[in-house]
């Protein structure tokens, strides 16, 4: 072989590299694209509904979260519902002389107005802090139970964490049956359009990847 020959040889070789480089490339960008706009739809998940021991309105987005249990208590899924008590703000404007009702104040509010009696309505005494506190009590509360199975009622994006953390951390002997607030505007196939979105995607990606490692930050939320 002449060395004009291996010029043209060692040419096209380089050629077909760059082009398997840049079609790997290309790839590669399109999964991380794909993965990108899916995060969305991907954080949303909710089981079957099935009667259960008692609703639990996870704390946080009033009142989304206490219409949406109302709605599920009207339709017979449970005689019950269950609202826990954050320990913040109420403590910090209490040191200022400041009364706070608390969230657990208005969720009962809005439970009554939406036609749920207020004997069917429960506030789970020890205060929490967060999500993980929230699971905790909850699970807690049901091991004194007959009926181990409590719907968990939150908000679309906070779904798959909520689940996580109930396998972690709750009794094996209870269950857990995770559903979204229907009337949440969370848009999952289009969360980046709008700054409060991105944040609470940012939040749970955060708060997964927290979760599978243990927990070992303290989570806030």
């Amino acid at each position: 072989m002449t060395s004009s020959e291996n010029s043209t040889t060692r040419v096209r070789l380089r050629k077909r590299y760059w082009a398997i480089l840049a079609a790997a490339g290309c790839s590669v960008l399109a999964l991380v694209l794909a993965a990108f706009l899916g995060i969305g739809r991907w954080l949303v998940v909710e089981d079957p509904l099935v009667k259960a021991r008692a609703i639990a309105v996870l704390s946080g987005r009033m009142p989304l979260r206490a219409i949406e249990a109302a709605k599920l208590y009207r339709q017979g899924y449970a005689r019950e519902i269950w609202l826990t008590h954050s320990s913040d703000p109420g403590e910090t404007l209490e040191a200022m002389g400041i009364r706070y009702a608390g969230e657990e104040y208005y969720n009962t509010r809005v439970l009554i107005h939406e036609g749920v009696p207020p004997e069917s309505i429960h506030v789970l005494d020890t205060p929490i802090v967060n999500t993980v506190d929230e699971i905790k009590l909850i699970s807690a509360a049901l091991d004194r139970e007959k009926d181990r199975s409590v719907i968990l009622v939150t908000t679309k994006v906070h779904t798959r964490r909520v689940r996580l953390l109930w396998r972690k951390l709750a009794s094996k002997q209870t269950r857990a049956i995770a559903r979204a607030a229907s009337d949440d505007p969370f848009d999952p196939r289009h969360w980046w359009r709008t700054s409060s979105d991105v944040l609470d995607v940012v939040r749970e990606v955060l708060g997964l990847l927290n979760a599978w490692a243990g927990l070992p930050l303290t989570p806030n939320h």
